[in-house]
């Protein structure tokens, strides 16, 4: 198989033994792969993949065809149209996935759109409706919206029922973000001026945060998920939360174990995939790049002002 892979802080590309399943796995042949800001730390020496995923072939979601499966899998997989988030490995032409991790492709939906869908919705519905508890009604302010797990956040809020308040940093994507659901759009520096909001999406860090703690509703919750550009560090006035009651977490997926992925790719296929499938959620792409471009598409996903997912488009 071909595979990009991180040799001395740089990529390149280069053959390697194509994977075989174990007993409980599959290989996916990969036509699109998200690319996400952990790629680019990864590529820096900031974020080492998990033990058992490739040390050096980065790549968090992928999108494909099921081309061989373990002996030990059950259900009829060869050949489906899948997409699923991995601990690394995904920018190959194959890769190996646990079975139970599979998120199933609707037929009318594009390699690309596919390709930026795993890690975005499927991070983005654990934050707002596992972690979050987001119920109908309630008002969801949404930070670094115009990025991929942002865009999918305004979706599936939007989706649920709240009210959903989209911050960027500048005002450039904000007609897109109210055709994505957003009933409000506003800048970093307008959030301390909002009405009191029921849960806080943290996708920025501090730049948002600091402004976001001030506007809570009783029993709001916080949940962190990144802190891009942002910075990771705030100053929190705990007043503001001894007074509304509210909570503050944070999550990741990466590093959960295999059991715990599975659970949530459960969740998403039974609540989420369904809204897919109808077009009631949809993946924006920025921009695709092919496997040979795959420099230029990290260079590009380290520029701001994008809107949604980079996907590498890949071929066998």
């Amino acid at each position: 198989m071909r595979c990009v892979s991180i040799v001395e802080g740089k990529l390149q590309l280069v053959e390697r033994e194509t994977p075989d399943p174990g007993p409980y796995d599959v290989v996916v042949a990969v036509r699109g792969a998200g690319i996400n800001a952990a790629d680019l730390m990864q590529r820096d020496g900031n974020y080492p993949a998990p033990e058992g995923w490739p040390p050096d072939i980065p790549g968090m979601e992928l999108a494909g065809v099921v081309s061989a499966v373990g002996d030990r899998v059950h259900e009829p997989l060869l050949g489906r149209r899948v997409c699923a988030i991995v601990g690394g490995g995904a920018q190959a032409t194959h890769c190996l996935v646990p079975s139970e991790h599979l998120l199933f492709v609707p037929d009318h939906v594009s390699w690309d759109q596919a390709g930026g869908f795993p890690e975005a919705f499927t991070t983005a519905h654990d934050a707002l409706v596992t972690q979050g508890q987001l119920q109908s009604g309630e008002r969801v302010l949404i930070s670094g919206a115009t990025g991929g797990v942002g865009v999918a956040a305004v979706q599936i809020a939007h989706a649920l029922g709240a009210h959903v308040i989209a911050v960027t940093r500048t005002s450039e994507h904000h007609e897109r973000l109210r055709e994505c659901g957003a009933n409000e759009t506003v800048t970093l520096d307008q959030v301390s001026d909002l009405e009191r909001v029921d849960v806080v999406l943290e996708l920025v860090g501090a730049a948002n945060l600091t402004n976001a703690q001030r506007v809570l509703n009783p029993f709001a919750r916080v949940v962190v998920i990144g802190v891009s550009g942002g910075g990771s560090k705030v100053e929190l006035d705990l007043r503001y939360f001894m007074s509304s009651r509210s909570s503050l977490t944070g999550s990741t997926l990466r590093s959960r174990t295999r059991k715990e992925k599975g659970e949530v790719a459960d969740r998403v296929n039974q609540t989420l995939v369904p809204r897919w499938r109808t077009g009631e959620v949809h993946v924006p792409v920025a921009r695709t790049f092919s496997l040979d471009e795959v420099d230029d598409a990290y260079t590009y996903f380290g520029e701001p002002g994008k809107f949604g997912k980079v996907v590498l488009r890949i071929e066998g």
